[in-house]
């Protein structure tokens, strides 16, 4: 297996490090702003996961092709990592401009809780050898993501605050850190995808 994916991941992590402890502050939070533009952008990695997991299944279930069903495993966990990962960042995020941790916040509970119901359906994907269950949860799951997002209330989380911010700078600085996480998702997209072709290539076929 090539190492390249693991080596651009690497090499993209320590870019969005740095990016982000030189990035703007902001009017009200000040430096504090860095936790927000990398939380900002790790949830919409995970959900940029998600949707191409979701698409890349409804695809697959419509042409019967195994490669998206692949590709729609592999994007899927891809999506659920970026998403457990970023509720600590958004414990962190609470505590350096919320003085302490508002966990009531009904966001930061829909986070832990797709997060525990996308973990328990990615193990039981792997207890199902055929690839178009995944192709199915997967799209399943970015359905019931979507219709939660759009109904969950906003107590203190701001709605996005990014794309309603007046500072075109700070705007500039966060597509460009986003687009990095993105190029980070995909390195673990891609590892997530040859480990999977590869596990199917060493099973022995029957004759």
């Amino acid at each position: 297996m090539s190492r390249k994916p693991v080596l651009w991941l690497l090499i993209s992590l320590a870019g969005i490090a740095i990016l982000t402890a030189l990035g703007p502050a902001e009017k009200t939070l000040g430096a504090n702003a860095r936790v927000v533009y990398l939380h900002g952008v790790w949830v919409w990695a995970a959900l940029a996961g998600f949707l191409l997991a979701g698409l890349a299944g409804l695809a697959g279930l419509l042409t019967r092709r195994d490669a998206l069903h692949h590709w729609s495993r592999a994007l899927g966990r891809t999506g659920l990592l970026f998403w457990i990962t970023y509720i600590p960042i958004s414990m962190w995020a609470m505590e350096t401009n919320w003085n302490g941790l508002f966990l009531a916040e009904p966001r930061f509970r829909l986070a832990v809780v797709f997060a525990i119901g996308g973990l328990l359906m990615q193990v039981g994907l792997v207890l199902m050898e055929e690839p178009i269950w995944a192709s199915l949860g997967n799209l399943l799951y970015l359905i019931a993501l979507l219709a939660t997002l759009l109904t969950t209330q906003d107590v203190m989380h701001p709605p996005a605050p990014i794309l309603n911010s007046d500072a075109p700078r700070i705007q500039a600085f966060f597509s460009v850190l986003f687009l990095l996480t993105l190029f980070a998702a995909w390195q673990v997209a891609r590892w997530w995808y040859r480990r999977e072709t590869a596990t199917v290539l060493s099973k022995p076929t029957n004759r």
